[in-house]
């Protein structure tokens, strides 16, 4: 990528609350993983594929990823990025056996939280945990609040399959809600009960495929009642809330009506409409989507202070997508709660 000037200050500092890392130790247990006959078709397809395409995309990729330094800076700079809010990318941890995942995910915690003390100004980090040991990743939650000074968790959708609306993972929310740190909901490449359809069409990534499974994981969290449980739990999903603002009418409609058909024994009443549950325990990023229409709709649906930006980066890495979002036909005070404010408030980050 040409180096190009830095990108001229805002009226708000711009945030972008969706970035990712992978640290060099955790990709050598990848390649371990990769060399097995048994490798899970979606992790193949995902970080088996960019860990050995020549291709510039997946080579640019790999070397943002590792970077934690001059690279990342720079790209920040030249995009007018004031601060990343950065996590471990998918599937981070939750690829691995249970040991490992407990173990390696203190190492990716450490690593950076060190990074965040390098440059305290440009870098915040969530805590990555093992959902493979729900009590192990309760602890490391306190741990990284209490430790490392994070303000939020990330999971990066199943974990091997298993989804959060299963009850054994529930300590996770009990420590989430109790620290008061949002969980952001990641995508992770789809499980093998999910994938074929959209591998043999080559949809089952960001394209399409990410979305709907992480829209469903988000949407079997709410039908499970997690938040009538855990009211205070809030999460965070990106790509413009993976479109379920734009279901939010049918959720409602169709939920309320497979309760009264008594249709399935997972479908219960809850104390409130899907879309409640959108709008007072979910915020949503923009990361992906650069699109002023999708923005402005999703904050007419959640309200304003529920949505914030994020890039995606270095999956996706456009400074020209930065300026649109600038360029938006958008009132000062609410640009600034898109760009700065939400995040600041849900990150709980400190600015002198």
């Amino acid at each position: 990528m040409t180096t190009t000037e830095p990108k001229p200050a805002a009226p708000y500092q711009r945030i972008a609350t969706e970035e990712a890392f992978a640290p060099a130790e955790m990709l050598n247990i990848y390649r371990k993983i990769l060399a097995k006959s048994d490798v899970d078709p979606g992790f193949q397809g995902l970080m088996g594929f960019y860990m050995s395409s020549p291709s510039a995309r997946a080579q640019h990729i790999m070397r943002c990823l590792q970077d934690l330094d001059q690279v990342r800076l720079q790209h920040m700079d030249e995009a007018g990025i004031d601060r990343q809010v950065i996590a471990l990318t998918a599937p981070g941890v939750q690829v691995m056996d249970k040991e490992t995942a407990v173990a390696f995910s203190r190492v990716a915690n450490d690593e950076l939280a060190e990074a965040v003390r390098r440059h305290p100004t440009r870098f915040t980090g969530m805590i990555a945990v093992a959902p493979q040991d729900p009590a192990a990743a309760a602890l490391e939650i306190e741990r990284g609040v209490t430790r490392l000074g994070m303000n939020a968790v990330i999971i990066n959708s199943h974990t091997q399959g298993e989804y959060l609306s299963d009850s054994k993972f529930w300590d996770i929310f009990a420590a989430a809600e109790a620290h008061d740190v949002p969980i952001y909901l990641h995508p992770n490449s789809l499980p093998k009960n999910m994938i074929g359809s959209f591998q043999d069409c080559g949809l089952d990534g960001a394209i399409y495929g990410f979305g709907v499974e992480t829209g469903l994981h988000a949407l079997r969290i709410i039908t499970a009642g997690v938040f009538d449980r855990f009211p205070k739990l809030q999460l965070i999903i990106g790509h413009m809330g993976e479109a379920l603002p734009f279901w939010a009418y049918r959720l409602d409609y169709m939920h309320r009506a497979t309760v009264l058909s008594n249709r399935y024994e997972s479908i219960k009443p809850l104390l409130k409409k899907p879309s409640d549950y959108l709008r007072e325990n979910f915020f949503i990023t923009n990361s992906g989507v650069a699109w002023e229409p999708a923005i402005k709709f999703t904050q007419d649906i959640v309200g304003v202070d529920r949505v914030m930006y994020a890039m995606d980066y270095p999956y996706q890495y456009a400074a020209d997508e930065v300026t649109a979002m600038d360029n938006m036909a958008m009132s000062a005070e609410v640009k600034k709660k898109f760009f700065q404010t939400n995040a600041e408030s849900v990150f709980k980050i400190k600015t002198t």
